[in-house]
């Protein structure tokens, strides 16, 4: 906790705006609608078995417009086309970033993307839902869209409240990828049952990103046996993408460095089969 009159976390003041976030919602949503709506939601599609591969690192390639960090990333946002770039490039999976407030995210680009299908007709890659989720409600949002997975950190929940959004996701056929950024916290994760592990390499409090911190904290996990590992953040090359591989890693979960590429499509493709 802060103490008073000093400056929340970019984390601490993302999920203070998430409480108010998630009460208009319910005001214009209530959680006995959205529970319907998620019961009657598209099929969920298997997400960490898509990560799985034996040959090659697969890639989970995020749909991202904007960052707290780096402000906007793509003047010229359109989700869809990003999206149907990285499907029909090779990406196994696809991330969506929906927060609105400081990632300038939509629901609604999921929502879209479910709907839509790739330049061959196909169906699109499993989606993730890529955002602050702290409370039931939003699982339930997620699932309504048409999300294959959410996404848990565990830098922002508390056990117990990590533990039942683990139980309602898997209740709703969902995985859910945990994110966390040190020893204290894979531990934590591990030891309420989480097995799909994403490991952030941007420090929470110095913004740094390092690829050791996969390999640190990779280097205790049995990934062969039950863990699917996923590295985010850093990788921006094929040598990334086999330097985490090395580690234990069986996906990668990449964001800006795709949105940024002056080649989308052949930065997909390069990042997809290291």
């Amino acid at each position: 906790m802060s103490s008073p009159g000093a400056p929340r976390s970019i984390l601490q003041q993302i999920i203070d705006h998430k409480h108010a976030e998630i009460a208009a919602a319910q005001a214009q949503v209530s959680l006995a609608q959205l529970v319907a709506a998620a019961a009657a939601g598209p099929p969920v599609r298997p997400f960490a078995a898509a990560l799985r591969r034996h040959d090659r690192a697969t890639l989970i390639a995020e749909v991202k417009r904007a960052s707290p960090s780096r402000g906007i990333l793509v003047a010229d946002f359109a989700p869809l086309t990003i999206a149907r770039c990285y499907a029909d490039h090779g990406a196994a999976a696809l991330s969506v970033l929906t927060d609105e407030r400081f990632f300038l995210g939509s629901l609604e680009f999921l929502r879209a993307i479910r709907r839509h299908t790739r330049s061959d007709g196909r169906e699109m890659p499993p989606l993730l839902r890529k955002d602050f989720i702290i409370d039931p409600y939003q699982v339930y949002e997620a699932r309504a869209a048409g999300a294959d997975a959410i996404l848990l950190i565990v830098a922002a929940l508390a056990d117990d409240r990590l533990t039942a959004l683990l139980q309602l996701s898997q209740a709703l056929g969902m995985d859910a990828l945990v994110e966390v950024h040190d020893a204290a916290e894979l531990e934590r994760a591990l030891a309420l049952g989480a097995t799909l592990i994403g490991i952030n390499n941007r420090d929470l409090h110095t913004f740094v990103t390092s690829l050791a911190t996969t390999e640190a904290l990779a280097a205790g996990l049995d990934v062969a046996a039950s863990i699917t590992l996923v590295s985010e953040s850093g990788i921006d090359s094929p040598a990334d993408v086999a330097r985490v591989r090395r580690a234990g890693a069986a996906a990668v979960l990449v964001g800006e460095a795709l949105v940024t590429a002056t080649d989308m499509a052949g930065k997909v493709r390069a990042l997809a089969g290291g």
